[in-house]
């Protein structure tokens, strides 16, 4: 019994005298500038570019890792060049319809109709007319890839949501599709 007597009177004094602290000398900190900060305004001028003002740009004539330059331009003669690519740069055997059916329910058959047909969504309730069949048109593989890479007419450009191999595969399956039609 005296043991425990003696163990609570230790417990007892050791959390006195290391609860107790001096509110006028506070503890030592250790990398105070992760605790304060230095705040930056945004869009303020930095000494971390060479001019001060602006970011950095990249070399010219540099490209990012993977991409492929696609050299036809955003012109009406360009569209009609595109036409003439009737092979897409990719192996036959690297196209998966199951995963590129996905992609064109999601960001073309609101407008073009699960089946290419031009019977989309938008166009039943009536928000976009004149979305044509793709039994109607004369496409290529390039002059699809053409149009999803810049737009036509109201159709926007799709480069930013597919990526260069999508909009291939894209291109692939909607001349699929229009096989079937």
């Amino acid at each position: 019994m005296k043991k425990v007597y003696t163990l609570a009177v230790l417990m007892g004094l050791s959390s006195l005298l290391f609860s107790c602290q001096d509110k006028l000398k506070p503890n030592y900190q250790f990398f105070p500038n992760m605790y304060e900060s230095v705040g930056y305004e945004t869009y303020s001028e930095s000494s971390a570019f060479k001019n001060g003002k602006e970011g950095q740009l990249p070399v010219q004539g540099t490209i990012k890792r993977g991409y492929v330059l696609y050299e036809i331009p955003n012109t009406p003669a360009g569209y009609l060049a595109s036409k003439n690519i009737v092979n897409s740069p990719l192996d036959s055997t690297t196209v998966d319809f199951e995963k590129t059916k996905l992609l064109f329910n999601v960001y073309c058959a609101i407008c073009h109709g699960e089946k290419g047909n031009g019977k989309g969504k938008l166009v039943e309730r009536e928000k976009f007319l004149g979305v044509p069949s793709y039994a109607d048109r004369q496409i290529t593989v390039g002059s699809i890839y053409h149009v999803q890479t810049y737009g036509l007419n109201s159709m926007g450009s799709y480069a930013n949501q597919l990526s260069q191999t999508e909009r291939w595969q894209v291109a692939e399956y909607v001349l699929k599709l229009k096989s079937e039609l």
